[in-house]
């Protein structure tokens, strides 16, 4: 039997297409830190941290809600018509945001974008999974994670352009009354609205996920799409095991007990505890706190920021290592590197904190630790949340463990303050070295190898090794 020829211009259109939702999560993310200092000014909350806190992590919320609500979205509306809802949300909050003269406006608008977050977060990766082969799946996903850096790369350098230039030397009046402060900050959430638009208006041109056609019994256009992948053997086949795959778990409608049931629960457990772990490993706390994190080490505000876009930069090229790594070295020996690797980093970088090194030693170790992540947990926890579901559940599972990726990544950014004052930059990265060596030991022993191998054969083998 000849190899499958697969159709790859088309399958990368698909899989660009619908991570452009992770290039928006990217933006919105990362974009609000940049524009921190101008709308504090501009909405009076310089002296009142909780209110900075809130403006900070009110996405969070929109985030854990989108994650929630996604899997019933996608299992009711498909993967395609979720996504142009995502769409429509990014496009909302990127209007409304750099729009509004009030603090309370514009929390609602960063909850809606936290809700397109939270959608695209979960269907992006998991519409990609469901139409790439085996073969190639886990490059494909982390195309996804590849356009997420774009949107933080972007918006670093959106940040770094239109705030570096006043923030060395002018007083607080002065930003306030000056471009950068009355309409600069603004235009960093408004250039959101390219591609917001641009992926509106190019998910109607994909197909629906033909995993989620069997379902609703369109077995049909299920075919056809798979034709168009890979042509008529490739459909025949891959139609014949989506359907049984469906077939050995049908039932009329889903149930809680579903999630409970020997074959899933534990995997279930396994998507949970690796979505808390790709938080908890600290990495973001980076992205979150670079402020903080370069001062500490003697950065000046100028420095800082050009020195943010290095770290974007990084992630951006060590991501292009992952996708060329994620198929041949596999899922699991990426993750136990990630684990491994960022655990010796911190405990160095907290040890540099601790002897009260300045500069870059501390710029060399942070640049290290994002390029571990970013080859690793950063790209391939999303990889494997996108696969190891059964079919039928797949909805739902990927959107509980993106729920609790967020609600992790919420505490994560709340206790980091705490954390850093009771026991300083040192104790802190030194906690998260901890964390990643448990990581490790769960990886060890609980995550298999699903490189190579189809979605229902993935299927099939956790299933039977939960038995």
């Amino acid at each position: 039997m000849k190899p499958t020829k697969f159709n790859i211009p088309y399958l990368l259109s698909l899989a660009f297409v619908s991570a452009m939702g992770g290039l928006l999560f990217g933006y919105d993310w990362v974009v609000i830190g940049g524009a921190k200092p101008f709308y504090e000014l501009n909405f009076g909350i310089t002296n009142s941290p909780a209110l900075q806190g809130w403006a900070m992590s009110s996405a969070l919320i929109g985030c854990v809600l989108g994650a929630v609500i996604s899997g019933v979205i996608a299992d009711r509306l498909g993967r395609k018509k979720s996504l142009i809802i995502a769409s429509i949300l990014f496009t909302v909050s990127a209007l409304g945001t750099g729009w509004v003269d009030n603090f309370t406006p514009f929390i609602w608008y960063r909850l809606i974008g936290g809700l397109g977050i939270g959608l695209a977060s979960t269907l992006s990766p998991m519409y990609i999974a469901e139409i790439a082969p085996a073969k190639f799946r886990g490059r494909f996903v982390a195309i996804n994670q590849l356009t997420i850096v774009v949107g933080i790369l972007a918006a670093q350098i959106a940040n770094w352009l239109i705030a570096e230039p006043i923030l060395d030397s002018a007083t607080p009046t002065d930003i306030l009354n000056s471009w950068n402060g009355q309409t600069g900050w603004r235009i960093m959430f408004w250039a959101e609205l390219i591609p917001a638009g641009l992926f509106f208006i190019f998910m109607f041109l994909v197909p629906e996920s033909p995993r989620f056609l069997v379902k609703v019994n369109k077995d049909e256009k299920a075919s056809r799409v798979l034709n168009k992948i890979g042509g008529t053997d490739y459909a025949l086949q891959e139609l014949a095991n989506i359907k049984a795959s469906f077939n050995e778990t049908v039932k009329e409608k889903f149930s809680v007990s579903d999630l409970r049931s020997p074959k899933v629960f534990p995997v279930l457990i396994i998507g949970i505890v690796l979505a808390i772990f790709q938080q908890w490993c600290g990495i973001n706390i980076i992205f979150n706190y670079a402020q903080e994190i370069f001062t500490s080490a003697g950065y000046s505000v100028g420095d800082m920021l050009f020195n943010i876009v290095i770290t974007g930069s990084v992630n951006l090229i060590f991501t292009f290592v992952a996708m060329r790594t994620v198929d041949s070295w596999g899922r699991r020996k990426l993750m136990l590197f990630g684990s491994i690797g960022l655990a010796v980093v911190y405990a160095i970088l907290g040890a540099a904190y601790y002897f009260e090194f300045k500069g870059w030693p501390v710029l060399v170790l942070v640049i290290t630790a994002i390029a571990i992540y970013s080859m690793s947990l950063a790209p391939i926890t999303w990889v494997v949340l996108s696969e190891i579901f059964p079919n039928r559940l797949r909805g739902v599972a990927m959107a509980i463990a993106t729920f609790s990726l967020w609600v992790a990544s919420f505490i994560l950014t709340f206790t980091f303050p705490i954390l850093n004052e009771a026991l300083g930059s040192y104790g802190t990265f030194w906690v998260y070295s901890f964390i990643c060596v448990l990581g490790f030991v769960f990886i060890k022993q609980k995550l298999p190898e699903t490189k190579g191998k189809s979605l229902e054969e993935i299927e099939k083998e956790l299933s039977k090794e939960e038995k």
